[in-house]
């Protein structure tokens, strides 16, 4: 039986030093990118908020920029690298960038959180948020170095490619139709809610009408109807 050519694929294949916890923690966090795929389609399915199925539309087209951008300036890898490919600019960093950015951005201007009824410690639960998402994509970033994925300069246009990617393309489909409904991107957007086939498949947009996208809507009458299903039967009053 004559030998089939066999190619590796790289997508979850990192490698690591094996004597090192701390390289084996930043191998596992470096596959965040690919567990992010999967949450995607998981929310886009289950919640079938535009939100995020636009962020995951947009994390896509960020994906091919970073595609087209490594075949136009076709820059190597550091020579101790164990990666393939062409190495500007680091996708996994410029993914965790549109992440991050898209995701504070649509916390500031859109999301509100529930209150805890004190200002200083609604405001520290955001900033400890914010903190977070922006030093996971960090970290996620400082492994693609550590692995010697990409040298520290791919890294860092990697990031800030996600970063403006993910910032304009927020402002652009979120931000403006939000401000601005009656805006050629805000009736677009009112279009697209309208069709039928969006009707069909339950797309809808929460946070027009819901501060917290309607997810304190949905648990109260969760907890309205719980409370009345366990309440003995002699006693309800329906």
């Amino acid at each position: 039986m004559s030998e089939v050519p066999r190619a590796s694929l790289d997508l979850t294949h990192v490698l690591y030093d094996s004597s090192s916890h701390v390289s084996l923690a930043l191998a596992l966090i470096t596959l965040s990118p690919i567990l992010l795929m999967a949450s995607y389609a998981a929310l886009a399915v289950q919640t079938r908020e535009l939100v995020i199925i636009n962020m995951w539309a947009g994390q896509l087209l960020c994906e091919g920029f970073n595609w087209f951008i490594k075949r136009l300036v076709k820059q190597e890898r550091p020579p101790d690298s164990v990666g393939n490919g062409y190495g500007f600019p680091s996708s996994h960093s410029q993914y965790m960038g549109y992440f991050a950015s898209f995701l504070i951005c649509h916390l500031f201007f859109r999301h509100r959180f529930a209150t805890t009824g004190y200002p200083i410690l609604d405001q520290v639960w955001r900033l400890c948020i914010y903190t977070g998402l922006l030093a996971w994509a960090g970290i996620v970033a400082y492994s693609r170095f550590e692995l010697t994925y990409h040298s520290p300069a791919q890294i860092m246009w990697g990031a800030g490619l996600g970063v403006a990617f993910g910032t304009s393309f927020y402002t652009l489909t979120e931000l403006i139709p939000a401000r601005f409904p009656n805006s050629l991107i805000g009736r677009v957007r009112a279009a697209f809610l309208q069709h039928p086939v969006t009707t069909w498949i339950h797309i809808r947009d929460g946070w027009t009408i819901y501060p917290d996208g309607g997810h304190s809507e949905e648990w109260q009458r969760w907890r309205d109807e719980w409370e009345r299903q366990s309440m003995p039967t002699g006693k309800r009053t329906d």
